[in-house]
């Protein structure tokens, strides 16, 4: 069978490109270029077709059309609308990509595939919005398509989350010289880091079960998440250093120590995903615990001379 993956060379991409691979597809991936292609004989079967996908771009469809594939993968996400259009009268299945985000600030841990509160992205509510949009109209179309809503990534591949709720190097060598971390109490706010691998397993199951898949949002994620001063306490393990928590009131770490509602959220609202459906449906098991998601996202690091 003929797959594209759109955003094929990105930190999902790759582990889905590979298991595509491995179970015997042809595949064609659509890249902006910004990431580095594997220099491998797997990669070297894998068509690209180099082009930025943006919103409201009267080129896109033809784009699709001209790959000509039997499933697709969206995991940019950028106009599910639009690309569903475009492949709703040839291709068989869309996989669609979106987030735990979208559902809003968690109700119920571990947290169900349905809307919790109002999200606060706007980027994000509008997706979810096209997302639940487009799986209606699949269904009266006919048409195979299914959403996958990943929580935060980590592993091999990417910064993984730090303990001020962003990906970056410079507060992941903090970490590494064991320097104090505020965190706002109590701390119990879940967090569930998810190996990249994994994210691209629930994709690929989707891909594999197309009738099972139909007409439905899956979380994917870990087994399990932990508080919050456990997610430092893995950094401290994965260092090698103890990393001491200094303790401040919500008050101040949302307004003063971290003010950006992108980071500061990671503390304040649980990311426990209930992935109870697509292991029944699909069969899904994580492969990765939190910490060795962790682990693994550090030891990216290391390789690659970022720490």
């Amino acid at each position: 069978m003929n797959c594209c993956v759109i955003g094929g060379s990105g930190h999902i991409g790759k582990n889905l490109v590979h298991m595509l691979l491995e179970d015997g597809h042809e595949v064609t991936i659509i890249t902006s270029g910004g990431r580095p292609i594997p220099d491998t004989d797997e990669w070297r079967k894998v068509k690209r077709v180099r082009y930025r996908y943006k919103r409201d771009d009267p080129d896109w469809p033809k784009v699709l059309r001209d790959v000509n594939a039997d499933v697709v993968v969206d995991i940019v996400g950028t106009d599910v609308p639009a690309t569903y259009d475009a492949l709703k009268n040839s291709a068989k299945q869309l996989v669609a990509c979106g987030s735990i985000w979208m559902f809003g600030e968690a109700r119920v841990v571990p947290t169900p595939e349905e809307t919790q509160n109002e999200c606060i992205f706007e980027g994000y509510a509008v997706r979810y919005r096209e997302l639940l949009e487009t799986r209606d109209r699949a269904k009266r179309d006919g048409f195979l398509f299914a959403a996958v809503m990943p929580p935060n990534i980590a592993g091999a591949g990417q910064i993984p989350l730090d303990c001020l709720g962003g990906r970056s190097i410079e507060v992941h060598k903090a970490h590494q010289r064991g320097e104090p971390v505020p965190l706002p109490e109590p701390g119990e706010t879940l967090i569930g880091p998810c190996d990249a691998e994994d994210v691209a397993r629930g994709f690929f199951l989707a891909v594999k079960h197309p009738q099972e898949a139909a007409g439905e949002i899956f979380n994917v994620g870990s087994a399990y998440a932990f508080p919050a001063w456990q997610f430092v306490e893995v950094y401290a393990g994965v260092y090698g250093k103890p990393i001491p928590i200094k303790w401040v009131s919500w008050q101040e770490y949302s307004t003063v120590i971290s003010p950006s509602p992108g980071a500061h959220l990671h503390f304040k609202a649980h990311m426990c995903p209930d992935i109870s459906k697509i292991r029944s449906k699909l069969g899904y098991a994580p492969k990765y615990t939190p910490e060795e998601s962790l682990e693994r996202g550090v030891a990216w690091m290391m390789q690659s001379g970022r720490l």
